[in-house]
């Protein structure tokens, strides 16, 4: 293994802590810089594995409410029902993920095109929504009904397509859907959990017989980087999308999602 494959596998690490858990869509970011910096991962797997520190970044900035919650789940029918709206919004991603895994690795992750354009229209989507005047009726996520987390479920799948992103479609669907701006970003944080998990480990399962020992090694570097920069954006960015809203990570996806459709038509 040379220098520049661990020197990649640290800057996509980096890209995917800082990427995951803001509405830029994390696989649509590794995708594209992959695909300019020449990375090639067995099986497509390091896009999806090194999402394990991205994990245990939001696992080790929640801990403590986490316990709180696993000591309250015997005897406190609040939290067993926000547990269950988790589960309840994890499942439309299980099934579907499970039944079009195959089409996913291998058709859209190999469309750097159609991450571009997804960048570019889920933008727009977020620079129309945070200027309109919504209403919220939920402002805590453990209040949010089990029909309104089955919903955020549902729209949880757009982000199958790379470019879309996971957080962008679930904060985006949460709000239209009555849920103020920090409620819906924490609960995207909650619902990465099983969704994230699932996806490591079913995708480790699938691969588990392609993958070597200097593939491991490459996923480990990628998930520290991961694990890091993961940390630090989950521990400000409730309070920053409280404040300011989602304009900038908006015009984020435009200028990248722009910048990489031109790269793709000049030099392919």
């Amino acid at each position: 293994m040379d220098m520049k494959t661990l020197f990649d596998a640290l800057i996509l690490g980096l890209l995917e802590g800082l990427t995951e858990f803001i509405p830029v869509s994390s696989t649509g970011h590794l995708l594209l810089a992959g695909h300019f910096l020449g990375f090639q991962s067995t099986g497509k797997t390091f896009e999806v594995l090194i999402q394990l520190g991205a994990i245990l970044a939001i696992l080790s900035v929640y801990f403590g409410k986490l316990w709180k919650m696993l000591l309250a789940l015997p005897h406190d029918p609040r939290t067993r029902r926000f547990v269950l709206g988790i589960l309840i919004a994890f499942l439309p991603a299980a099934i579907i993920g499970a039944m079009a895994h195959g089409f996913i690795k291998s058709v859209l992750f190999e469309t750097p095109m159609l991450v571009c354009i997804m960048l570019i229209l889920g933008g727009f989507i977020l620079l129309y929504v945070d200027r309109l005047d919504l209403k919220p009726r939920y402002h805590d996520v453990m209040d949010y009904p089990l029909s309104l987390c089955l919903k955020i479920g549902f729209v949880q799948c757009l982000a199958m397509i790379p470019g879309v992103s996971r957080s962008g479609s679930t904060i985006v669907g949460a709000l239209l859907m009555g849920a103020d701006k920090r409620s819906a970003a924490e609960f995207s944080f909650f619902l990465a959990m099983p969704t994230m998990a699932g996806a490591f480990a079913y995708d480790l399962f699938k691969n588990r017989h392609i993958l070597s020992f200097d593939d491991a090694t490459v996923i480990f570097t990628g998930f520290v980087m991961a694990f890091i920069a993961g940390v630090f954006v989950v521990r400000y960015l409730l309070d920053y999308v409280s404040r300011h809203g989602f304009a900038l990570f908006a015009w984020w996806r435009l200028i990248v999602g722009a910048a990489g459709l031109a790269a793709l038509l000049v030099w392919g």
